[in-house]
């Protein structure tokens, strides 16, 4: 089952990993208000190529089998999961940001968001769904979902989360999720940032 996110315990950083072309500490977000204006999403296709690294970001090859971009000083830490590879998580030092990297066990992107917010699928405290964007342009098939919620089980109480949730088919044709998860009071445009360059830097070991 894909919701792993919401179903596993970490279990501490259980494997080791390489850092690559780690840079200066990553800026503070600016300040939002719960209720602003979503920030309009852009799909971004995961690639093969090597993008521009932004500054207070490392590339990562992962234990798990991808690369993957993350900012600097952050911990990672694993979790068992039902399918696939193990989830993976990145998280800012105070916890109230984090990256989460797992594959997807349904047929499509489409399909599992559809599982998601279905009514048998237990949601958050507090779940509200702000929007659900299919960003299939041809060469690129997945699905972002924004939504907040009042708490997170395991996850510091920081008041209202705010989460970008993206599915997509990769390099390597399995279908993986990364979700970024931040303070919703905080700026919506640098927690985009942090989700779609992810995206830029994620390759699978086997996809290219």
């Amino acid at each position: 089952m894909s919701l792993v996110f919401s179903l596993v315990v970490d279990r501490g950083d259980a494997k080791g990993g390489r850092a690559v072309g780690a840079s200066s500490s990553t800026p503070a977000p600016s300040g939002s208000t719960e209720g602003s204006p979503s920030v309009s999403a852009e799909s971004v296709s995961p690639s093969a190529s090597t993008p521009e690294l932004p500054t207070g970001y490392q590339s990562f090859e992962d234990p798990e089998g991808f690369r993957i971009a993350y900012p600097d000083g952050w911990s990672r830490s694993t979790a068992a999961s039902s399918y696939g590879m193990d989830v993976v998580n990145y998280r800012s030092a105070d916890g109230s940001h984090r990256l989460q990297v797992y594959q997807v066990a349904e047929a499509s992107p489409q399909a599992s968001f559809e599982l998601f917010l279905s009514d048998s699928t237990v949601k958050a405290p507090g779940f509200r769904k702000v929007a659900l964007e299919h960003l299939d342009d041809g060469t690129f098939t997945g699905s972002r979902l924004e939504y907040t919620a009042d708490s997170l089980r395991g996850e510091p109480d920081i008041g209202t989360w705010h989460v970008y949730d993206e599915r997509f088919v990769a390099d390597d044709g399995r279908i993986y999720a990364i979700t970024a998860y931040g303070p919703d009071a905080e700026s919506h445009s640098d927690q985009l940032e942090l989700l779609t360059t992810a995206l830029e830097w994620f390759l699978p070991s086997d996809g290219g």
